[in-house]
């Protein structure tokens, strides 16, 4: 059976057909721990699409490549592994490091950074809940909370909530499909861009915006030093001062 799942995946389950054969073959190899390692490695590098990982081990249980119990426990306990790496690389990383590069960046402030962290503070448990379900930001949600060094318990929580939420939508769809499983990855490839548009969207925005401030900031400084240095001929006086006296008695 694990044979006819080759097949089917290398023949387009992927760009290009390599990945998706490799899925296949880690998963004739290792069964459900195969894909619990893929799941995990995913989380470490995003690249690697869930959206063809989770459906693929859901059809290859299908086949009888795997139970569809084992299937859902692998995957779910695959991403909280790859979650923890993060968690501890954000944790090592630490709240100190992460200010001192902020301080060091164009554009962004240290406020930015507190606002940020008064924010996980309130919301940290939502944010790794809902997370896990957002396509690249379901990897990277992990380092701010161990930056922040978000309790252990809440962390491991969360993640193992949202993750099997996810794993069982995409899982039970590749093995209710059968044979159109990546249908699965081609919609939710659409959501994956989506997603990313919407990201690429807010940060140009984000820019344009302190660009404009920073430049308004320029303005009224260069302003300031040439009023404090003299009044320039082109530039209206100021109410109350000898100047503005000055041109009205002429």
């Amino acid at each position: 059976m694990i044979e006819t799942t080759y097949a089917a995946a290398a023949s387009g389950g992927g760009p290009d057909g390599g990945v998706a054969g490799w899925l296949t073959d880690l998963m004739e190899k290792l069964g459900a721990p195969g894909a619990g390692l893929a799941v995990a490695l995913e989380n470490l590098f995003p690249p690697l699409p869930s959206e063809l990982i989770l459906p693929l081990a859901g059809f290859t249980a299908a086949q009888g490549g795997m139970s569809l119990t084992g299937a859902l426990l692998w995957t779910t306990f695959g991403s909280v592994a790859g979650a923890l790496v993060l968690y501890w690389i954000g944790a090592a990383v630490g709240r100190d490091r992460v200010r001192q590069l902020v301080d060091r960046m164009p554009l962004l402030k240290l406020d930015d950074l507190d606002r940020t962290e008064a924010w996980f503070a309130r919301h940290g448990t939502k944010a790794v809940f809902f997370g896990r379900m957002i396509p690249v930001f379901r990897s990277l949600i992990s380092v701010p909370a161990g930056v922040e060094r978000m309790r252990m318990t809440q962390f491991l929580l969360y993640t193992t909530l949202g993750s099997a939420l996810w794993n069982t939508v995409f899982v039970l769809a590749g093995y209710l499909l059968g044979d159109n499983w990546q249908t699965v990855e081609t919609y939710m490839g659409m959501y994956s861009k989506a997603v990313l548009a919407a990201f690429v969207l807010a940060v140009a925005v984000f820019v344009a915006v302190r660009v404009r401030k920073a430049r308004r900031g320029r303005r009224e400084g260069k302003g300031r030093r040439e009023r404090e240095d003299g009044q320039p001929a082109d530039e209206e006086p100021e109410p109350g001062t000898r100047e503005y006296e000055r041109g009205r008695s002429s």
